[in-house]
């Protein structure tokens, strides 16, 4: 395959590339390109923003390359200030390996590791762990503070009057160094690791290495339409989600997010996408859901998916496979809630479900402490939500 027929294919989910001229000698060189994928596993949730780049990683996989999967053990007990406005807190040990382990098992849903001609897993630990402090300060006589400073989150803390903490502002020195240890030829990062791989770049040809290519890729909003989609802010579509909550998610998008989202979050061709879109947009928000299902689960899920949502949400019905829940007939229902939405949910978040008319029990809207203790009955149906249903059977 030539490489202008590789970065035509690429170029709908590219934004930029640093640079063209190079990238396309490159993949001309007929080398085996060493792409640079670095993760701080600060949190183990995966997005399909995230999955952006792992699908044209996965597309040069397929091709033969080989992604060098970068664990930043050492950075992350560090923090990239990418984004914050404040100091990000120190992982500890233990919850930095239990996040590595749920990143790659969401990972492999697109990257291939079953090849090790295809994958390379690397920590920055290797490196940083045990580099003497001399050499680590030699590195440090390459950047100038101008320079560190001119990164645009570090301008807005100083313009704002907030701290910039000395650890933080190495950061970006660690993440490029980072290529030069992995001899990266590629990477491909969101808009706001620029920065970071740039200084990448600089210490390649400071070390006399070709330096790597750098690709950036599309953002779109969250599914609130506004930000970028975050886990904290919850406007996101998680590679962890279950296909009903993706499918859900995907249903809840502004219309006018729609033909982006398939451009960006699908592999259907653009005659597909303008005839769905000529369709109106609930159809086109169906077809939508069911690529983006497809892409992560498989066709047969995709349509079951599909089939479950009209069914329930056209037709208005229940749905005939809800999960079960047990609980006494003392529990309270916040705990009956959390129970089934996780332990992990705040009272408090449970209560505003409550006041926002989120909870019903047998079709009738939770209003203030009602069901407080729940209903007799033996058996009932509870709705959290658009799209959760339970059917709690009462012990005896």
């Amino acid at each position: 395959m030539k490489a202008k027929d590789i970065i035509k294919d690429l170029s709908r989910t590219t934004e930029e590339v640093f640079s063209i001229k190079e990238l396309t000698e490159l993949l001309d060189s007929g080398k085996k390109l060493r792409i640079k994928y670095g993760v701080d596993v600060t949190a183990p949730t995966l997005h399909i923003g995230h999955a952006v780049n792992l699908w044209m990683m996965r597309k040069l996989q397929d091709l033969g390359h080989k992604v060098i999967f970068l664990i930043g053990d050492f950075t992350t007990s560090i923090g990239d200030p990418t984004g914050k406005n404040a100091l990000r807190p120190i992982i500890a040990k233990e919850e930095i390996e239990k996040n590595l382990e749920e990143f790659i098992k969401q990972a492999k849903m697109v990257l291939r590791f079953d090849d090790p001609e295809l994958i390379e897993v690397r920590r920055n630990s290797e490196w940083f762990g045990e580099m003497p402090t001399s050499e680590f300060l030699n590195k440090l006589m390459l950047v100038t503070h101008a320079k560190l400073i001119s990164r645009d989150m570090f301008r807005d803390r100083i313009d704002k009057g907030d701290d910039i903490y000395m650890h933080e502002l190495i950061y970006p020195i660690l993440q490029g160094w980072d290529s030069v240890e992995l001899e990266s030829d590629l990477t491909i990062i969101g808009t706001d690791q620029l920065f970071n791989e740039m200084l990448g770049r600089f210490f390649q040809e400071k070390s006399g290495q070709k330096p790597q290519v750098i690709m950036t890729t599309k953002i779109t909003p969250g599914i609130d339409g506004r930000a970028k989609q975050s886990k904290s802010i919850g406007n996101y579509i998680g590679l962890a989600h279950s296909p009903r909550e993706k499918f859900g998610r995907v249903m809840s998008i502004p219309d006018d997010l729609v033909e982006s989202y398939f451009i960006v979050y699908t592999d259907i061709s653009d005659a597909t996408i303008a005839k769905f879109i000529s369709e109106g947009p609930m159809p086109a928000k169906l077809n939508l859901a069911t690529e983006i299902v497809r892409r992560y689960h498989g066709d047969e899920v995709a349509k079951s998916e599909k089939d479950w949502f009209i069914k329930t949400f056209s037709d208005k019905q229940s749905p005939d496979d809800m999960p079960e829940v047990t609980a006494s007939k003392t529990t309270n229902l916040t705990d009956l809630i959390k129970k089934c939405i996780g332990k992990s949910e705040s009272n408090a978040s449970v209560r505003r479900l409550i006041d926002q008319g989120a909870v019903s029990i047998d079709s009738t809207k939770v209003e203030g402490d009602q069901f407080q203790p729940l209903p007799i009955t033996n058996t009932f149906e509870l709705k959290i939500g658009k799209r959760r249903w339970f059917k709690v059977k009462i012990k005896p």
